[in-house]
């Protein structure tokens, strides 16, 4: 065969990839630029975590009974986690147990078993106690519904509505009694039009994890095949013809024209978001996650929790040295080197200029507000964080058969740990290590623990997703403006680009089957 035929067919099978893949993927990417748009300003509704702090009683231990250990035994369950906090009037331990969390009343020693209706409009009434005479039941959720499909572990859910304008709806987890998901009708809007759509978020798909990856992964991959193909077609076709040396422009009339001159212009940013939202659903699992491992979270603790010093004369005790002025809504046992602590949330004071990180597992973004720390040994007064010195020391224990080759305290983002809104938390230790993985740990004084561990593939990850599909980079995401501008551009390039294909889609699929 010869060069000539060859190139003709490498053409025709450039061209028909591009054209079929763009008729029946189109319609999809339109989906997700548009769906993009709506991203940037609104996305999954969620609990605030400093506006539930705001609304949480205040702790109150009078009442309490049994230590965290005997509430433990009746649960049946070995925590690595414990917080404290109020239920209906009444003091509790949450118990981590995997993923979810048991609840026992740190009055009689007695779980929870489930909140009947009557209960959880009570939970609801105080959440928002101008509501109480409007609110009412409207259901038991036995399955993860639209928002809340990422809480299975606190199922089954009481969905309640507040009777207000704005249509808000709450749920409260059935064996936790904590509020999980607060949406309004505004939000469930926009949610649908943004980052479900966007996501492929749909119940049916979203609620089988595998399935739901699938799809997704297999839209993104062949979106990727798609743009690829676009760039080389369109290069091609804009590229110096032999004769003369000369360009002769594109070939194309009407929306085709415009298709193709968006696509030399917008068709790599395309392609590198159909590739970094591939990369977000760590196809083959090519790169390890950003949380530390068991081994080193106990390491920096120093050991599982030591129950034998969380007798309730010494909580209570701990928690009179948090202050009188600081009446913290919720506690949390924390362990530094196989010392306990009671870690205090308070929304009394002034915000500090670092996020404490909220105690609720539920995912919102990170608010700043107040906390402090208290010994369970020394048992007098509190600090705002761990000394610098233990904080270094802990790091040397998560890594033992390895060598820091750089400890840095770094009081300003840098181009891992950020938050493009300045609310993630500082200062933070970073520690380099010299084991094969090439493994970075960052630490928060604030709490006691690693916030997250960098490998070299983990960070190559950060730049292949969250560069290219977020555009953080930090000429951007340093500056607000700027990167609501850029990425506005570029979504609305990409808009033009694939929303330019459909009606010449259409043409040509009613021109075959009408000529059938």
């Amino acid at each position: 065969m010869s060069r000539g035929s060859l190139s003709a067919l490498a053409a025709k099978a450039l061209v028909l990839t591009h054209r079929w893949l763009g008729i029946g993927g189109g319609l999809l990417f339109v989906a997700w630029f548009v769906s993009g748009i709506v991203m940037v300003f609104a996305r999954m509704p969620a609990v605030d975590p400093a506006d539930r702090l705001a609304r949480l009683p205040a702790l109150d231990l009078t009442a309490a009974t049994v230590s965290p250990w005997e509430a433990a035994v009746a649960a049946e369950v070995d925590p690595q986690r414990v917080r404290m906090g109020m239920l209906l009037g009444r003091p509790v331990y949450r118990l981590a147990r995997g993923a979810g969390w048991v609840t026992v009343y740190a009055d009689t020693g007695r779980p929870l078993v489930s909140l009947d209706p009557q209960q959880a409009l009570d939970i609801a009434g105080r959440w928002a106690p101008k509501l109480r005479s409007t609110s009412r039941h409207e259901g038991l959720v036995t399955e993860p519904d639209q928002w809340t499909l990422l809480s299975r572990d606190l199922l089954p859910l009481h969905l309640i509505g507040l009777g207000d304008a704005a249509a808000t709806r709450i749920s409260v987890s059935g064996t936790s009694g904590e509020i999980v998901m607060e949406t309004t009708a505004s939000s469930r809007r926009w949610a649908t039009c943004g980052a479900v759509l966007h996501w492929l978020y749909f119940t049916p798909i979203r609620s089988h994890g595998l399935l739901w990856n699938r799809v997704l992964l297999g839209a993104a991959l062949v979106g990727c095949v798609l743009t690829l193909s676009g760039l080389a077609w369109g290069v091609w076709q804009i590229a110096p013809k032999r004769r003369d040396g000369r360009s002769a422009g594109t070939p194309y009339t009407g929306l085709l024209r415009w298709h193709h001159y968006a696509g030399l212009v917008f068709g790599l940013f395309t392609f590198g978001w159909a590739l970094s939202g591939a990369l977000s659903l760590d196809p083959w699992r090519w790169h390890p996650g950003s949380s530390p491992s068991r081994q080193q979270s106990e390491a920096v603790a120093g050991g599982r929790l030591r129950f034998d010093l969380l007798t309730l004369e010494r909580i209570r005790a701990a928690h009179a040295a948090l202050g009188a002025d600081f009446s913290p809504r919720e506690l949390e046992v924390i362990q530094l080197g196989g010392h306990p602590h009671l870690l205090a949330y308070s929304p009394n004071g002034a915000p500090r200029p670092r996020a404490a990180l909220t105690p609720s597992d539920i995912d919102s973004p990170v608010q700043p507000f107040p906390s402090r720390i208290a010994s369970l040994e020394t048992l007098g007064g509190y600090a705002a964080s761990f000394d610098r010195h233990d904080i270094e020391a802990a790091a040397d224990r998560a890594m033992p058969r390895h060598r820091a080759t750089e400890r840095r305290w770094l009081d300003a983002y840098d181009a891992y740990h950020y938050d493009r809104h300045g609310l993630g938390p500082l200062p933070v230790l970073r520690v380099k290590y010299d084991d094969p993985q090439s493994t970075w740990l960052y630490l928060d004084p604030a709490t006691g623990r690693i916030l997250q561990r960098l490998q070299r593939l983990s960070r190559l990850n950060r730049w292949l997703y969250r560069g290219l599909h977020s555009l953080d980079f930090p000429l951007l995401y340093a500056r607000p403006v700027l990167w609501h501008f850029v990425i506005i551009i570029l979504l609305a390039g990409g808009l033009l680009l694939s929303s330019t294909t459909l009606l010449p889609g259409w043409r040509r699929l009613r021109r075959r089957f009408s000529a059938r």
